[in-house]
């Protein structure tokens, strides 16, 4: 049997295609992703649910000139394999290859770049904006689910776009049923026929006529409101100002490329409200939608994870605690934006339900939401990525840092993240957060550290953050003894005996490969396990007997940890105050492009070889 996928290399193809025909492509394209990233790993629950739907956009819709805005955009790969891209699947997230999340500069087809969430309508609306002011007939969809309507961004996106009459669709895929499970034929029918000419032109027809007669106008729309409330969900989204079409059943192509005929008729702002399932198709997926949101390689015939379990990661070491502490403290309260399976707060959320609260895709909220809880005696922990706290810096500054809150944040994913590519790296965390008055920084060189620091920041009396990278560490020994660290001081790991003697100062995880270096150059490796506030006395110390201070971390060099040691440097206050080389090992100044971690790292000279070249470059 001829396969109908691999015959399809564009969106263009599938216009020849049958309704019977598309269904059986819908079915090839599914069995497809699930061998795919069950080789490479990557997004494959909200992919599985989101086949059909691709499929009917990209058969009605005029791509790539008409745009589609994918939000989070792990939902993209049928999107990707059905643009041409179908071979290069097999390189998924890995270094060179095609990224997990749409990009720009990878296709035509990729209309915005994308890995944060909700950011599709207010990027769609642009468009559509651009093509009105163009005087073009294009279409700009915006499809949005898998929690992205939880962030107020997607709301600030549908108040501006209900107040104009830009050709704009946004489709929101309701896959957990969130909003409404009355999906069926009946509401497929009137969905049809809601986003029909017809029932548009009688619409407006009729309103022409009882407008002359505001009695009865304003009788009509109660009317029509409440028929409507019969069968469809809130009309929240009509009052933003949009034509509310749905629910329908996301996963029946004939009634999703019906809808969408109708729709790409209609002018103005439209809303699509869809039903799926993710996962859908495979049964493992299906079953626990959460373990194969994000995974790694794993059997297709059971869905078995192939990776054996290793070293205890920081994120588990970060559940353990926060597990332990509320033990000891029934102030303690878990905040997480909806990352309760990536930040590991599982276990706390089963043992102290009152105590845990996933506020959704909203980091904004759930600084501020801390801030209040703080004010108030309460003692919260935000469990937040790196790369997610970004969005949050307004109330990090203003809500909690400048009133000196009592808040602990417990940042993941610092530094590179492999696979996950720029969006997600925790590339500029020390840089953003130093520069803020009152916030205490510390970075753990392994994971027993890490525990001990979440226990400092804890008992801190003041805003306190502790970053902590993507996976295991060292493999140190965790103690269960929770002790509290001197705050701002360093720790000398090794001491030179050379003559001309070299000090590196190693700023979190980067200590392992900072004293492989130490160890053939002969130099003192520093342990600083501060970035705020940081050691002033024992840099000073090191100044007046090395000639040579480098700094080394998993951050952006400008702006992060070896910028404070050098500005400590500068406040040196001693009159035999020598002339002091120095050197800062980071990240470059450039967006790290996705890969395997260790190798990023080398290719950043952030390995131990890489440090013990760039030192030596410096030795006479």
């Amino acid at each position: 049997m001829t396969s109908l996928l691999a015959s399809i290399d564009s969106p263009a193809q599938l216009k020849s295609l049958t309704r019977p025909q598309l269904k059986s492509l819908a079915a090839e394209l599914r069995a497809f992703i699930i061998d795919s990233v069950a080789k490479t790993g990557g997004h494959l629950a909200s992919n599985l649910g989101v086949v059909e739907l691709t499929i009917a956009l990209h058969y009605v819709f005029n791509t790539p000139d008409d745009r589609l805005v994918w939000d989070v955009g792990h939902q993209t790969y049928s999107h990707k394999i059905l643009t041409g891209r179908r071979e290069a699947m097999a390189a998924l997230r890995k270094e060179k290859g095609i990224a997990g999340f749409p990009r720009r500069s990878e296709s035509e087809y990729d209309a915005f770049g994308t890995g944060h969430s909700s950011t599709s309508i207010s990027a769609a609306l642009g468009m559509a904006i651009a093509a009105q002011k163009a005087g073009l007939e294009r279409r700009a969809v915006a499809i949005i689910g898998d929690g992205a309507m939880t962030a107020g961004m997607a709301f600030e996106g549908l108040n501006n776009a209900g107040s104009m009459d830009a050709n704009l669709l946004v489709i929101l895929n309701d896959n957990d049923m969130s909003i409404s499970n009355n999906v069926g034929a009946l509401n497929n029918y009137l969905s049809k026929l809601l986003s029909s000419r017809f029932y548009g032109s009688i619409k407006k027809s009729g309103k022409k006529i009882l407008s002359a007669m505001p009695p009865m106008m304003a009788f009509a729309k109660r009317a029509e409101e409440h028929v409507k409330g019969m069968v469809l969900p809130s009309t929240l989204f009509e009052e933003f100002g949009f034509n509310y079409i749905g629910p329908i059943d996301g996963h029946d192509l004939d009634t999703l490329i019906d809808t969408l005929h109708n729709i790409k008729q209609l002018k103005g702002p439209q809303f699509l409200h869809i039903v799926t399932q993710k996962g859908k198709g495979y049964e493992p997926a299906e079953e626990d939608p959460n373990k194969f949101h994000g995974i790694g390689q794993f059997d297709p015939c059971n869905g078995d994870l192939l990776a054996h379990a290793g070293k205890k990661t920081y994120t588990q070491v970060f559940g353990e605690w926060l597990v332990d502490m509320a033990a000891k403290d029934e102030r303690l309260i878990g905040i997480t934006p909806a990352m309760c399976d990536g930040s590991s707060l599982n276990a706390f959320a089963a043992k102290y339900p009152q105590r845990y609260f996933d506020v959704g895709i909203a980091e904004q909220h759930a600084l501020t939401f801390a801030a209040g809880m703080a004010c108030d005696g309460l003692k919260p922990v935000v469990a937040i990525y790196s790369t997610f706290l970004q969005r949050a810096y307004d109330q990090l500054v203003h809500d909690i840092a400048l009133q000196n809150l009592p808040v602990l944040l417990a940042i993941d994913r610092a530094g590179l993240v492999g696979a996950d590519g720029p969006t997600h790296a925790g590339s500029f965390d020390l840089s953003y957060l130093r520069c803020i008055p009152n916030v205490l920084i510390m970075a753990p060189s392994d994971e027993n550290e890490c525990r001990q620091m979440l226990y400092t920041g804890f008992q801190y009396d003041g805003v306190a953050a502790v970053r902590y990278p993507r996976g295991s560490g060292t493999g140190a020994t965790i103690q269960q003894t929770m002790q509290a660290i001197a705050i701002g001081k360093a720790e000398i790991k090794r001491l030179s005996g050379a003559k001309q003697k070299i000090a590196i100062l190693s700023f979190g995880s980067m200590l392992g490969a900072c004293l492989q270096a130490g160890e053939k150059l002969d130099a003192t490796v520093v342990n600083m396990r501060f970035v705020k506030p940081i050691d002033q006395a024992l840099i000073e110390k090191l100044a007046l007997d090395h000639s040579l201070i480098v700094t080394v971390e998993e951050n952006a060099v400008m702006g992060g940890a070896g910028t404070a040691v050098i500005e400590a440097l500068q406040a040196m206050q001693s009159p035999n105050k020598p002339a002091i080389n120095t050197l800062c090992l980071g990240l470059p100044d450039q967006f790290i492009e996705h890969g395997v971690h260790e190798t990023m790292l080398a290719e950043c000279g952030l390995d131990a070889e890489g440090i013990h070249r760039a030192i030596a470059r410096l030795i006479p």
